[in-house]
């Protein structure tokens, strides 16, 4: 489904990226771990086109991204849950929701995914007049989640959606992400937490300093003497 080969990403002269090949079948969870500044949300940002490139190339369902602008890119079927959740505080919940909807023209379906949206979070239909400000920092995530999905995406990336949660919260968000999988929704999602990552991953790529230098299953990349030691602590 993603392909994405030897991309290179540059803030000014310094490379954040450097030449980093991944893919992403249809259907899958993958996770790409590693730690704080080695190039992770730089990737995912260049894969949803807030980024140019500056080498290398990203195929989407056959077709070349090149450097496509956001809006084509989440117009081909690939949705961004940024991190940091960055919903519009002013606008209520609903309005959020809508935003997420903006590129569409269904609108029978749209207000189908409203519901299904509402359904998977109930507490976002509670405040769905609320101001987004308002929102707690987990009702907030919740509510970026909810907003990339009423793009309808083919492909979800999550960049560290378990940020700044409680614990409590954090277990919640990643049942989420696993619900969003399994309902169909492939996903490439972008943690810190490792351990949580790998346990529920198909596939995981390990990048450290902008180069991918690791990659394997969930369960080979938790055997892995390097990420036991560097990454969980072992």
């Amino acid at each position: 489904m993603l392909q994405v080969e030897g991309v290179t990403v540059r803030y000014g002269h310094v490379a954040a990226v450097r030449e980093a090949t991944l893919r992403v079948e249809a259907g899958e969870l993958v996770t790409l771990i590693g730690a704080n500044g080695a190039g992770k949300s730089t990737l995912l940002k260049a894969i949803s086109g807030l980024l140019p490139l500056a080498a290398g190339e990203i195929r989407f369902e056959g077709r070349s991204l090149g450097n496509a602008s956001a809006r084509a890119v989440l117009t081909a079927g690939i949705a961004h849950c940024p991190e940091g959740r960055r919903v519009f505080p002013q606008l209520t919940v609903r309005e959020n929701l809508d935003m997420g909807a903006y590129l569409r023209r269904d609108r029978v379906a749209v207000a189908s995914d409203l519901r299904e949206v509402f359904a998977l979070f109930p507490r976002l239909e509670e405040r769905r007049a609320q101001a987004a400000g308002t929102l707690s920092g987990g009702e907030q995530q919740m509510l970026a989640i909810a907003r990339a999905l009423m793009s309808r995406p083919k492909l979800m990336l999550f960049d560290e959606p378990s940020l700044g949660l409680a614990p409590t919260l954090v277990e919640r968000t990643f049942e989420i992400v696993a619900e969003i999988r399994r309902r169909g929704t492939t996903v490439l999602m972008v943690e810190q937490n490792a351990l949580a990552a790998l346990g529920m991953c198909d596939r995981s790529y390990l990048l450290e300093t902008g180069r991918i230098v690791q990659h394997g299953t969930g369960d080979e990349m938790l055997a892995n003497p390097h990420i036991q030691k560097a990454y969980l602590g072992g």
